[in-house]
């Protein structure tokens, strides 16, 4: 089965008719986008938008040969004038089959916000899956059927829906996840690269035309990531942006609920707030553990806690205790937690402060606890495959 997207962008387009955003306005050549629109074999097309026809051309195709023109927007009319010589646009109903003459089979996918999901089937077997902007399946059940070769969701805007695949089994590791729907949220290039990949997730320019269930091309996900920053950097923002297209992930919060503390309330409630619901919460410093075990991914938030708790257990702010045995005892547990991280078999995404840069703290218990979280940001990020730095909100990656 043969796709060619004649369009990747949200509906309104990339960059947006008199948006003066930073998005918009480096959203030039192979980064600008049109309304997504799909062309299945040649016969059918997923969603009719301003300029199909042209774009269908300068991508070698043409649309005269197109049996059925399916809509998945959320309205019930044409997206624009039906050209001529194409049947009027329709919408399948939710939960029913359509079965076209050129062997392919379309079943529309209840959807959770308006809208209509469609998983194509072609003559061979081939399997895809497209999903309208803003939206996630709802009551997604496979029935017994293998992962989706492709699947073409909003992946910025909802990486729950890609989540909810997952947690079903409908995108599997071989399945080529198509970035579809793409607006100005996400600056084009570069970082948008980085953030879809971090999804196992790619995006294609306009008018490329692919085989599914070619899946050559679909990235690795990163199994260890640490993400580096200053306070109020961004950096756990970056942290739960990595995994939020994954189901069940198990938040690990190294900080305690420190009783009486109303500040601190109100940053875990922030926290907690922002995360998907389907997340669960363990509050530990005892992290081995859970590294060494199998399960769903892990987000340790933070490193740096983790020392501070580590730091005390060993009464490293007394120097008679530190050089009398606390120093090596904390180096042991640094050694220990670098080494189940170099073992584990988990995708990870660990969160730590860098506070090497500032200036040099008054005290000397400061001036131990900046020494020691350098040494462990060092040793843990040396067993990661990405190793990332947070600054006023931007990712800059320095690994991976």
């Amino acid at each position: 089965m043969e796709l060619t997207l004649l369009g990747t962008g949200a509906p309104a387009g990339l960059p947006r008719p008199d948006c003066p955003c930073a998005a918009c306005a480096t959203a030039l050549g192979e980064q600008a986008r049109a309304a997504t629109a799909l062309l299945v074999d040649g016969t059918l097309l997923l969603d009719l938008t301003p300029g199909a026809a042209f774009a269908a051309a300068r991508a070698g195709h043409s649309l005269g040969g197109v049996r059925q023109v399916l809509l998945s927007h959320p309205h019930d009319g044409p997206a624009v004038e039906v050209p001529a010589g194409l049947p009027q646009p329709g919408r399948v109903p939710d939960g029913r089959e359509l079965a076209l003459l050129t062997g392919h089979r379309v079943r529309a996918v209840p959807m959770d916000a308006p809208g209509t999901g469609y998983a194509v089937t072609g003559p061979d077997g081939q399997r895809l899956l497209y999903l309208p902007p803003g939206a996630a399946p709802a009551g997604l059940g496979l029935n017994g059927d293998p992962a989706y070769d492709m699947v073409l969701p909003d992946v910025v805007g909802r990486p729950d829906a890609l989540a909810k695949l997952r947690a079903v089994g409908a995108v599997g590791p071989a399945t080529d996840v198509i970035a579809v729907h793409l607006d100005h949220d996400v600056p084009p290039g570069a970082e948008l690269r980085r953030r879809l990949a971090a999804a196992g997730a790619r995006a294609v320019p306009d008018g490329s035309t692919l085989d599914v269930g070619v899946y050559e091309d679909v990235p690795d996900v990163p199994r260890r990531t640490l993400v580096l920053g200053g306070a109020r950097s961004g950096k756990s923002v970056e942290a739960e942006r990595r995994l939020e297209a994954f189901p069940d992930v198990v938040y690990v919060a190294t900080g305690g609920c420190r009783n009486g503390d109303n500040e601190w309330a109100s940053r875990v409630h922030t926290h907690r707030e922002r995360r998907p619901g389907s997340w669960r919460t363990t509050e530990t410093c005892d992290l081995v553990p859970l590294l060494e075990a199998d399960g769903p991914p892990l987000l340790i938030d933070c490193l740096s806690l983790w020392l501070t708790d580590a730091m005390d257990s060993v009464n490293a702010w007394d120097d008679a205790e530190w050089s009398g045995g606390g120093e090596r005892a904390l180096r042991a547990r640094v050694e220990e937690l670098t080494s189940a991280v170099r073992r584990t078999r988990r995708t990870v995404v660990a969160v730590s402060n860098e506070v090497g840069s500032g200036i040099v703290p008054a005290t000397a218990s400061g001036r131990r606890y900046r020494d020691e979280l350098g040494r462990l940001n060092a040793g843990f990020g040396a067993e990661c495959e990405h190793l990332l730095l947070v600054v006023a909100g931007q990712a800059l990656t320095l690994r991976g």
